[in-house]
């Protein structure tokens, strides 16, 4: 294998931040299971001492991957509601913001590694930490939909914990099918994006948005 390309020194938070990018993409191309720490070395510009430095193994470094892509999607939803006017509005903005579509590349990438994990690895600590992250999201969307039957905008026949697996289960099933190439499965043949529709079904009062979906 080639050398690792020269890189220059960097604070050992930066340096954390630099291997997480690099193994997200590199997981995202080649598999968690089939890439090895050499090659994340190699594309880092690191040695693999480097590695092992900041992460005991490369279970710890994907689990430090997963928690850390779990705190930026609640940081970017938390964000996002900044500038909502109510309960539904605060609804209808998070349905928009699909981590799989919606947020940049590298968390877009980080979904599917996390994705492919499930098939491919057979790992206690790691099915833990996806089990954990998952619940932590749809901890905060079971809130707010909450949120928004308390203020009537959302039918309360269903509990709101099952109204939040139900986001989490359609955003991970696009995930999948993306993975899989399966195109145009978020938006109808009219343009209509799938967030959208799930907004009327579930804000029937409310005039329908048109916010933007990728």
């Amino acid at each position: 294998m080639a050398e690792p390309k020269p890189s220059k020194r960097l604070p050992a938070a930066e340096r954390r931040r630099q291997l997480l990018q690099t193994a997200s993409k590199l997981f995202a191309e080649q598999g968690y299971a089939r890439t090895t720490t050499a090659q994340l070395a190699q594309q880092a510009g690191v040695t693999e001492p480097i590695i092992y430095r900041h992460f005991a193994s490369k279970r710890d470094l994907f689990v430090a991957l997963v928690e850390e892509t779990g705190s930026t999607t609640l940081k970017i939803w938390q964000e996002s509601l900044q500038t909502a006017k109510d309960p539904a509005d605060r609804l209808e903005i998070l349905l928009r913001q699909n981590p799989m579509i919606a947020l940049g590349d590298e968390e877009a990438n980080a979904y599917r590694v996390i994705i492919q994990s499930i098939t491919e690895v057979d790992d206690s600590v790691i099915h833990k930490a996806v089990n954990e992250h998952f619940h932590a999201l749809h901890d905060f969307l079971t809130a707010e939909v909450k949120n928004a039957q308390d203020a009537g905008e959302v039918r309360t026949r269903f509990p709101a914990e099952m109204i939040a697996w139900m986001l989490v289960d359609v955003a991970l099933g696009y995930g999948v099918m993306q993975a899989m190439g399966v195109r145009d499965t978020n938006r109808s043949s009219n343009g209509q994006p799938l967030s959208e529709i799930i907004g009327e079904i579930l804000l029937p009062n409310r005039a329908p948005s048109r916010g933007s979906e990728q």
